[in-house]
């Protein structure tokens, strides 16, 4: 396993950040830890990238202690940190890469090209020598990426990578954490950006008061939402009333909305009997998205 932790605890004054937090993610997997603020998310984060102490418990990544082995665990760990912080504006991106590259432990051989074929794949090359202080906050954040993965770790700690940034660079940054699986790369992801979680996880953790509330395949947890598809219709006049709808009217429109377990092509026929005379102006209909089962469990 990649990653181990067992009864993991922290807390800060009177408040339990986590409360006996145990899991395990095997090599090369995806696991998103999910949670409202103050679920214990990033104090989790932290002290997997040995940046904080815990206060029981023990975690370990490649077989080493994040307390006793602290500098074992930093050479094959990868730690990216979503905002401005972290990066010298002065310094060209290749200066810091370089720079940090070095501060891994990396020698001066072969560290020019191993620095440009970072700031490749995150699509930084041609912006390589400009001060990273003229650099947009996308860019940054895909600079923060490529030192995170610069010294080819065996487990990449993401957290947030994707805050503040718009939808091209946020696809473009979850793009490159793609192509950086192949190479057989664990990742441990949090996000309050579903969408990353959807396109990058193979299993999700929730985390509640500090603890492990949910462990799941990303399908599985998804399907935690309790339905398989909301189907919204719009009309105009009376409107009908079908079994486990809800109705909102304004004036003389009306919106339905229909949560279905399954989806089939019965469920259209059915709802065509059901609408049968009545003066539809549009349907639409929505697959269950992993936000709803998140939302669900989150406000339970």
């Amino acid at each position: 396993m990649s990653i181990v932790v067992e009864g993991l605890s922290r807390s800060f004054g009177g408040v339990r950040a986590l409360d006996d937090v145990s899991f395990e993610v095997a090599s090369g997997e995806v696991v998103a830890l999910l949670g409202v603020n103050g679920a214990g998310k990033t104090t989790l984060t932290k002290i997997l990238s040995t940046l904080l102490l815990p206060g029981g418990g023990s975690a370990r990544i490649m077989g080493h202690d994040v307390v006793g082995e602290a500098k074992a665990c930093r050479s094959v760990t990868g730690v990216v940190f979503g905002g401005d912080g972290g990066l010298y504006g002065r310094l060209s991106g290749r200066d810091n890469l370089r720079f940090f590259a070095m501060l891994a432990g990396l020698g001066r051989r072969g560290l020019r090209a191993r620095v440009d074929d970072a700031l490749e794949r995150v699509g930084l090359g041609a912006a390589a020598d400009r001060a990273v202080q003229t650099y947009s906050k996308g860019m940054r954040q895909r600079l923060h990426l490529a030192v995170g993965f610069i010294a080819s770790p065996q487990v990449l700690l993401l957290d947030e990578p994707t805050v503040g940034l718009d939808v091209i660079e946020a696809q473009r940054l979850r793009d490159t954490v793609r192509d950086l699986r192949t190479s057989g790369l664990t990742v441990l992801l949090t996000s309050h950006l579903l969408v990353d979680v959807e396109q990058l996880a193979d299993r999700v953790l929730l985390l509640q008061d500090g603890r492990i509330a949910e462990d799941l395949p990303l399908a599985s947890f998804t399907g935690l939402a309790g339905y398989a598809a909301l189907v919204v219709v719009r009309g105009r006049g009376p409107h009908p009333v079908p079994r486990d709808a809800t109705v909102a009217v304004d004036g003389d429109t009306w919106e339905l909305s229909l949560r279905v377990r399954r989806w089939d092509a019965s469920v259209f026929a059915e709802l065509g009997q059901e609408l049968a005379g009545y003066e539809v102006s549009d349907l639409s209909v929505r697959e269950v998205r992993l936000e709803d089962a998140f939302t669900k469990l989150a406000t339970a």
